[in-house]
């Protein structure tokens, strides 16, 4: 099978962990060029050196638009072109609203939805004055389709990535560039995230478990199955997807499903 992103040069934040890395690996396993940006340098440089020669670091503070301007000025110096962008840079944040510090909101807003916003508009950018097609896959989350009492920062970050992205869709058609803009919608997805409040619950093993039992599927993501996702957006099979959202949930988005220890529905009932 040919490699699905073959001769494709490709720029993701967040790449030192998680999502971002997995993301990385499987992109340069199907023949992209890979540039992980991150603000973590030492993690950034080993992810980079365990993918192999494909893949190297770029410093990247997704806050700052100097950040942006100098790493995507250091991947056209590169490799010539940027042909994707996978916006994954982003952090977990809970609280309800009057809890919330001004500060932790902003943190919250700056790295998730700034960040991506400063992204998009480097990229469509970029691959306008080399006038070449693109793709810039935004992560996104359940969050920015329904909201929570305990997570209000995160949920509103997420919703800002979701019509960010619509937005920038439609930017590009209607200024015919081609450039495709679209969003994957995770739930809670079995990472280093969840080590921010697994120690809450009793542990990692805990926080699994309890998380599993609200999905419809009875099981959490693991980073390679948002990755999957992110590469079908990002590859030439989507060519006419743009201003979509993608959920990789499990069955969270379909609506309200019976609990487990629920009796079995009759047929006719």
């Amino acid at each position: 099978m040919a490699a699905r992103l073959a001769d494709k040069v490709t720029l993701i934040t967040g790449a030192a962990s998680g999502i971002g890395r997995e993301t990385a690996r499987l992109f340069a396993r199907e023949g992209s060029t890979v540039f992980l940006g991150d603000i973590d340098r030492r993690r950034g440089e080993a992810a980079a050196a365990e993918i192999g020669a494909s893949a190297s670091y770029v410093e990247l503070d997704v806050t700052k638009e100097n950040s942006w301007s100098s790493a995507v000025d250091a991947v056209l110096e590169r490799a010539g072109r940027l042909d994707v962008l996978v916006n994954s840079a982003g952090i977990w944040s809970d609280g309800d609203f009057i809890s919330y510090s001004l500060a932790e909101w902003q943190r919250t807003m700056d790295i998730n939805a700034t960040g991506t916003f400063l992204g998009c508009r480097a990229a469509v950018a970029a691959m306008k004055e080399k006038s070449n097609s693109g793709s810039i896959v935004n992560i996104a989350s359940i969050y920015g389709n329904i909201a929570s009492d305990d997570a209000v920062a995160y949920a509103a970050s997420k919703g800002a990535v979701r019509m960010l992205t619509k937005g920038v869709a439609l930017y590009c058609a209607a200024n015919s560039l081609a450039v495709r803009c679209n969003s994957v919608h995770p739930t809670y997805v079995d990472s280093e995230m969840l080590a921010s409040f697994a120690h809450v619950v009793g542990g990692r093993e805990a926080v699994v478990a309890g998380l599993s039992g609200v999905v419809p599927m009875r099981k959490l993501p693991v980073p390679l199955d948002i990755a999957e996702a992110v590469l079908f957006l990002a590859s030439d099979a989507a060519r006419l997807v743009t201003g979509a959202e993608l959920p990789v949930d499990g069955g969270m988005l379909a609506g309200i499903f019976a609990p487990i220890s629920a009796p079995p529905r009759q047929l006719g009932a």
